[in-house]
């Protein structure tokens, strides 16, 4: 039976950050389905570092969700990808979200964790899953990352037990690497 991976979004993610994750889940032959508030088409975002302080943003590509949240059923799935950019700022919010990333902690199943994903993570009533993990993030998440009682590490990807967390975009191969491990 095929692997069958969550991807949990909304606008403005960033267009690398779930794109790039979603062809290589479906590349190794797993199913991938991307659940967001509401299913409709997302308008994804990109991200880029232009000499600013911070990252610039371009609106991206258009890409339809398969499912709403109200109708996830985590425990169909046997591992979870939350992209970063400012979907994660409002998801977190949606009341189904502790529902569906707890069950992935408590049944130790692979979680990838990219840029602002963090922010998702800090919606879950319990921070027992993080504290003492080491973990990173967009370096503006720093203080998330430390919020949920994780060491905040500099290093562009960290795999701690069943999470693997990314800095950005540019981490991807990485990223996708080390989580579709704990997945086989």
């Amino acid at each position: 039976m095929s692997k069958k991976v969550l991807f949990i979004t909304g606008d403005a993610v960033e267009s690398l950050e779930i794109y790039y994750p979603y062809y290589r889940v479906l590349e190794e032959g797993y199913e991938a389905v991307i659940a967001s508030p509401t299913k409709k088409v997302l308008r994804t975002v990109v991200h880029d570092f232009e000499g600013w302080d911070t990252y610039t943003e371009k609106p991206g590509y258009q890409l339809e969700s398969h499912i709403a949240f109200d109708q996830v059923d985590p425990t169909e799935y046997d591992g979870l990808i939350i992209p970063g950019g400012r979907a994660p700022e409002y998801i977190r919010l949606n009341e189904n979200i502790p529902r569906i990333v707890t069950h992935f902690f408590e049944a130790n199943k692979p979680v990838g964790a990219i840029c602002h994903a963090v922010l998702v993570l800090n919606a879950l009533k319990s921070n027992q899953y993080f504290e003492g993990k080491t973990m990173t993030a967009y370096t503006a998440c720093r203080p998330d990352v430390e919020n949920l009682g994780a060491i905040y590490s500099a290093e562009t990807l960290q795999v701690d037990g069943n999470i693997v967390s990314g800095h950005a975009w540019p981490d991807l191969p990485g990223f996708m690497r080390e989580f579709l491990r704990l997945l086989k």
